[in-house]
């Protein structure tokens, strides 16, 4: 099973500040450890919702709205994708991370809808062409 662990943003990361160098470090170790477990899958940082732009469609009309955003607590700062055995699994990781010493931090995990969950309404050629997609995005990514 895949997650997405999700990281909320905070006062300070929507302000634009950057994490510490010791927090950077302690993410460092964490991420090997994840590495070196097979469980990290990717893992990215995001810069605040005033550097986005959020697009909402309705009725065939798109209407750009650019950031910043005023719900903090619905947004989010980075995530990590996770290949673990269960969401339990992904939450006996989480207990281990720097997180846990942050004076408020938030962190979801959400798992990732397969291909496969999805049941009737995927036909063999909407497999196949995920398929073909799936390969060419891997042959990208060795480019």
């Amino acid at each position: 099973m895949r997650c997405l662990v999700i990281v909320k943003a905070s006062k300070e990361s929507e302000a634009g500040e950057m994490p510490t160098t010791e927090l950077l470090s302690e993410m460092g170790k964490f991420n090997e450890e994840l590495v070196k477990a097979g469980v990290m899958q990717a893992a990215e940082g995001l810069t605040s919702s005033a550097k986005g732009k959020r697009l909402q469609f309705s009725g065939g009309k798109t209407t750009v709205i650019d950031g910043p955003f005023a719900e903090t607590k619905e947004l989010i700062a980075g995530f990590w994708i996770w290949k673990v055995g269960s969401v339990q699994e992904a939450v006996d990781w989480l207990k281990r991370s720097p997180f846990r010493n942050a004076p408020d931090a938030a962190v979801e995990i959400r798992p990732i809808l397969e291909f496969e969950d999805i049941g009737g309404a995927v036909t063999p050629e909407l497999r196949a062409k995920q398929a073909r997609l799936q390969a060419e995005m891997e042959k990208q990514k060795a480019s």
